[in-house]
Parts: C-alpha cells; structure tokens; sequence
C-alpha cells in the first residue's frame, strides 16, 4: 500500500492556528490571525457532525452557516470577492407560496404594529363598542327598558321635597297581569259628527294634497273633573271610577313609554278620579319616543323632542278636521258638545261616555272619542283619525315619498319601531270607543327645515283589533294594568296623588301631594310678535330661513285645556 505521510502537527498551546516556527511560508497580513474569527453572536458548531439533519443552505441568506468569513478583512477580501462574483444559474425569483394570506400573516405576525394601525383598529373597538351598545339598547327598549341614557330626560312633573312617595311600580310586572272585563254600556252621548270623505282613500305621493289649517275650529282637551257630563254622572252613582281615554290609553301601553308622563289621582268618598295636569305632555303627540336615534336637546332645534310634538299635535287636529266631507250634513247625538258654547264652531268629534263593569261594586266611566262617522250597508261606522308625521328621512331612514306606494308595509314598520307607544296608546283609544275603523294618514313637511307646511302622503285604514294584534296588544293584559292601578289606588286615604313615570327606569311612582297642588300650573302665553312662527316660503340667498322651534307652541296650544286653531290665526 502506499502510504500517506501527514506530517508533524505542532500543538499551539497559546491559540488556534499553527505556530509560526512551524510555518515560515506564511504571509504576513495572516499573522496572529485566529484560525476562526468570532464574536459571542455568532453560531458556532462542529466542523463535521453526522449526528444532525442537514439542511440546504440557501445562498439568499449566508447567516443560515455555522462560519462567515464574509465580513472579515483578514483574508484580503477573497472571499467576499468570491462572493460578489457568484451568479445563479436561474435568476428567476423563487415561486411564491400556494396560500398567500397565511404567508403574509408568517411574515407579519412578529412586526410590531405601526402607528396608523393601530389607530384603525382602536377606531374599529370603538365602533363596535358602539353597536354593541346600541343593540342592547334597543332590546331593553323592546322588552320594556330604557332605550337611552337617562340623563337625557327629564321629569314631567317637578317632583317637590315635600312630597311623600308611597310606593313604586316597575313594568315588569305589569307583563304578567291579564284582566277581562265585559262588554261596556253607553251612558250618553255627546256631539256631532261628519262623514268621512272617502277621496282620500284614494290619495298617493304622486298625487298628494297639501295640509289645511282649521282657523275657526276649536279643539278641546278637557280633564276629568273639569268634565260637567262626568261629575252629573259621579253625583248620581254611576261608577266608581273615572277617568278619558287619553288617561286610559297612558295607563294600559305604560309599559312601552320611554318619556316621562304623569297623571293625577284624586280620592273622593268612596270615588277614585284619575286626572292630567294643565298643560300636561298628554295633550302633545310623542314622536321618536322609541327610536334609536336620539333627538336633539334644544328646544330652539325644530327637530327637539318638544318642538316634534307640539307640530305632531297641530298635524293631527288639522287632519282629523281636513278628511271630512264638509258639505253640513252631521250626525248629532243625545246632547250637544258639552264644552261648546252655542253657535261656537267646533270641530267633528262624538263623546261616548261608556261604564265597565271591574268588580261586583266596582265600575269604571270613561270618556271616549271618535273623529268621525262613515255609512257601510247602511250601517253607520265609527271612525278614530290620526297623524303620523315625517319631519327628516334621515332620522327614521325611510323616505316616504320613495317607499309608501311600493313598501307601505316597510314605512309601518319603521313607524312601530320609532313610535311604539304613540300608535299603541290610539290603538287603545281606538278599542276603548269600540270603533269601527281607524285611519292612519301619512304627513311629511313640504321641506324638512319647514316645520309650518305639511303634505298628506297617504292615508290607510285598519280594524282596532287587528292592528292590535299586529302590533302585540293584549287588551286583557291593557285592563290588568288599570285593574292593579285602581285597587293600589282604592287602599289609598283620601286625598290628592300624583303617579310619575320615572323618566330614567321603567317603573311608576306614586306620590302623595297636597291639596292645593297643581292648582296654579304655567299658563302658556302666546308670544311676543316677533318671536311667533312664520312660514318657510321664503329663500334668502339660496338658503331656507329657519324660524324657532318655540314659537310653534303659539300655532297650536295658548290655553291649556283648550287646543285651539282659531288660536292659530289670532298668535
């Protein structure tokens, strides 16, 4: 064999490399030179060892080797020479991966995050934040809860230290009550009705007509006790109870009300009389009291929750006055309008003064309303007429004059989720009268920065008890409600009471008060001349001026019990 010398190998005891005794051929600029130049962050491993998987190098990425001699200028930059003149043979880029997403989200998901990120994402926490607040809002709103924070509403009533609350109610249990009552019986009735004008069945956006205004008609909104037919009905007996139907109505749908309300009790003798307060919120029409979004707070704004109803209000007495068949011809009843005086025109309107039998000696009278009267078979039918207006598509979402030919079904619904309480209170107006058909009506404003000039859309008519059952409105839960109401009320001592919606928890109050309360209420005076409302038909360089929402009050209410039109023109 032949052999193979290798030669003496000097130990260096001092170092790695070879001694330089032993290499006298060396160059210079590798003298003291290690044999492996290295710092603490470099890799380290064996020159050879079998015992781990190799793995390629990749030429793209030389930190991947154990040794780089690349950055060092001791070899006299060969090897990064070496380097530099190193061409793959393909110059392609190498393919990209089959999943691209997963790939970048490898590549990222150790970068730290950039400043606009995380702006957008601390954006996108807070808009869902948003929603999810307003979800739950609106779910508490459909089970009887608050739909916002309570600090946007106020009382209805100033609640005074003096007086003493004696017990509070929340709806929740106002769910579980059922009552039901008999047949009721009329008493009397009171007024004259016209026909109803069947035209305006007929009436589309295309072909709409423009809201009158009743300057000569008086409207009243007379309480309980101030009614003359209620106390000749009290001296003789008749009940035990009393109360109207704007009352009623308040009581049975208390549960879907999210604004403050509040009534009177009074206890005389062995008799309960359930009274409003003058100038009380119930004489005005809520409107968006259910909706998500909120209202304005200023009353100056003319899209406030005050300045709303107050126009709701004037909307809804012209039109009742507006879809009649103005020609003379009436249906009088027993008596005449029992707060008319003679030859005073008064508008259409019939009073039923109807007794529910609630207990062996216990009977409820209320007074109900109907607007007007139609013939079906020559049979005469009772109608209730209402309102509902449109003041800014963009608070409901809807545009009527876009959806009300194609999507009728779409505007109610958006009206039953933003006025909940409104439509079930003349529902329960509508059930109380037993009346034979309610017409709803269709209002918008000529211009949404308008809120004088009116325009009737549409007008559609349902059954009482049909639309209460679409509407789930349970007339034996209504009566269960004023049921407990009444024998809460009868335990009572005489004297004088006030039942507060609490206007940030669903719950009632009942308030022990003096006697003298309320006797000397605001007053609303009309307005000085040049605070009073004016119309919208004027454009100042191309811009509408917009008037108060606060002088709208002297359009529609100057007395407080009596709403008057003819009050309109005299402001």
């Amino acid at each position: 064999m032949v052999g193979f010398d290798v030669g003496s190998v000097p130990f260096n005891s001092d170092g790695w490399g070879p001694l330089e005794s032993s290499s006298p051929n060396l160059p210079n600029h590798a003298t003291n030179v290690p044999f492996a130049p290295f710092s603490r962050s470099d890799k380290l491993g064996r020159v050879a060892d079998w015992t781990r998987n190799y793995q390629p190098r990749n030429p793209r990425n030389p930190s991947e080797s154990v040794f780089d001699f690349t950055g060092d200028e001791s070899f006299g930059g060969v090897a990064g020479e070496d380097d530099a003149s190193f061409r793959l043979v393909d110059g392609k880029p190498p393919p990209r991966p089959r999943f691209g997403p997963k790939w970048r989200f490898h590549q990222q998901r150790n970068q730290l995050p950039q400043r606009h990120d995380e702006e957008v994402e601390a954006k996108k926490r807070e808009a869902e934040k948003e929603r999810a607040r307003r979800d739950r809002l609106y779910h508490l709103n459909r089970s009887g809860g608050q739909r916002r924070e309570a600090a946007v509403f106020k009382s209805s009533v100033e609640i005074q230290p003096e007086w003493n609350m004696l017990d509070q109610i929340p709806f929740s249990t106002f769910s579980k009550l059922s009552f039901t009552v008999q047949e009721p019986e009329d008493l009397l009735l009171c007024g004259a009705l016209e026909f109803y004008e069947r035209n305006y069945d007929r009436i589309t956006p295309k072909n709409a007509r423009p809201l009158e205004r009743f300057k000569n008609r008086n409207f009243f909104k007379v309480t309980t006790t101030d009614d003359p037919v209620i106390r000749r009905l009290a001296n003789e007996d008749k009940a035990t109870v009393f109360a109207t139907d704007a009352i009623l109505s308040t009581l049975m749908c208390a549960p879907r009300s999210v604004y403050s309300w509040d009534i009177v009790v009074q206890r005389v003798g062995n008799k309960l009389f359930f009274d409003k307060r003058d100038g009380s919120q119930l004489d005005l029409l809520a409107v968006h009291e259910t909706s998500q979004e909120p209202l304005p707070e200023s009353k100056d704004d003319i899209n406030s929750a005050y300045s709303l109803s107050v126009e709701a209000a004037y909307i809804n007495q012209n039109f009742s006055q507006q879809c009649l068949n103005r020609d003379g011809n009436k249906v009088s009843f027993d008596e005449p309008n029992p707060f008319a005086t003679e030859g005073e025109d008064v508008a259409s309107v019939g009073y039923r003064y109807r007794r529910w039998k609630l207990d062996n000696d216990m009977y409820l009278v209320a007074r109900c309303e109907v607007q007007s009267v139609m013939e079906v078979n020559n049979q005469r039918s009772f109608l209730t007429l209402n309102a509902l207006n449109e003041f800014d598509p963009k608070y409901s979402g809807v545009d009527w004059r876009q959806k009300l030919e194609t999507q009728r079904g779409a505007v109610l619904a958006t009206e039953l989720k933003n006025n909940a309480n409104k439509l079930a209170k003349w529902t329960a107006q509508a059930l109380l009268a037993s009346a034979d058909m309610m017409k709803l009506g269709y209002v918008s404003r000529v211009h949404p920065r308008d809120h004088f000039n009116h325009t009737i859309l549409a007008v559609v008519g349902y059954r009482p008890r049909d639309f209460a059952s679409q509407i789930n409105l349970n007339t034996a839960n209504m009566w269960g409600i004023v049921k407990s109401i009444v024998d809460v009320c009868m335990k009572l001592k005489e004297g004088k009471y006030v039942l507060v919606k609490d206007p940030s928890k669903p719950q009632v109050r009942i308030y022990e008060v003096p006697a003298d309360a309320f006797e000397n209420d605001y007053v609303e005076e009309p307005l000085p001349e040049e605070e009073q409302v004016q119309p919208l038909s004027e454009v100042e360089n191309g811009e509408e001026t917009e008037t108060s929402a606060a002088a709208a009050a002297a359009t529609d209410i100057v007395d407080d019990k009596v709403i008057s039109a003819a009050a309109t023109e005299a402001a």
